[in-house]
């Protein structure tokens, strides 16, 4: 099990990995050993709650395919496991960032003093530009 929060945890056979090659320097190694993790999560027929599932597929992020599939590719790393390990902590901290509900904005008046502020900077930015002016 990956827990996400307190209440909420997802089973490790939801989730689907592939292991490629990596691409970029690395010698050898690269060429013969799959050391890249690729994670595939499907949003839809995840055992996530309603909430997280509408908040995730409404998420405007490019780890998230139109067919409602989270897929993360990590090859930080030479290891296998390690990057499997950047994968997972992608993949929770993208969850955990939908759980956060902004507060509602309380709109607010500006004071007396910010007001006359603004005015008097106005007043001195009209005063240097007719300085510039040029009289006939």
């Amino acid at each position: 099990m990956i827990k996400i929060s307190q209440r909420v945890e997802i089973p490790e056979h939801e989730i689907e990995w592939q292991f490629i090659r990596s691409s970029g320097a690395g010698g050898q190694n690269v060429n013969k050993v799959a050391t890249a993790a690729q994670l595939i999560f499907d949003i839809q027929s995840s055992s996530l709650p309603d909430f997280y599932k509408q908040r995730l597929l409404k998420l405007s992020d490019h780890r998230i395919t139109q067919s409602g599939k989270v897929i993360i590719k990590s090859q930080e790393t030479r290891s296998q496991a390690r990057n499997r390990e950047l994968a997972l902590e992608q993949l929770t901290g993208l969850i955990r960032s939908v759980s956060y509900v902004q507060k509602k904005r309380i709109a607010t008046k500006p004071s007396r003093s910010a007001k006359e502020k603004r005015l008097k900077s106005k007043k001195q930015q009209g005063q240097k530009k007719a300085l510039r002016k040029k009289e006939f």
